[in-house]
């Protein structure tokens, strides 16, 4: 018995070499990007002591190109650069401030911690 509640989606996917050839060059510079990123984060990882950067700048540069990549992810893996710019707000804002939220008490909190953990 065949099941009509089963669509195959492979039928409808065909596409132009025109599109084909825009959607190749998206996935070579979404790789890019996330290389690129990745590169610098290990880099910075690696030669953060002989570059003489501080620790503090050290951490928030790496808090800062993770949320980017996470951003950018978010944006092109769940497809959500597709949509309007009040759902990406609606959708990234409250991640925002929660991970905002989540750094002050991981610096403000374990600034705290720590004296009263030493004596």
């Amino acid at each position: 018995m065949k099941r009509d509640d089963i669509i195959e989606y492979s039928l409808g996917a065909g596409h132009s070499e025109e599109e084909g050839t825009q959607i190749r060059k998206k996935i070579w510079f979404v790789t890019a990007v996330l290389s690129v990123v990745t590169a610098v984060e290990v880099l910075l990882g690696v030669f953060w002591g002989s570059m003489g950067l501080a620790w503090t700048v050290v951490k928030f540069a790496f808090i800062v190109m993770t949320v980017v990549k996470a951003g950018y992810i978010v944006m092109v893996f769940m497809h959500l650069g597709d949509e309007r710019k009040m759902m990406k707000y609606f959708i990234l804002l409250p991640y925002a401030a929660f991970i905002l939220y989540l750094l002050f008490l991981l610096f403000f909190e374990a600034n705290a911690l720590v004296p009263t953990l030493l004596s």
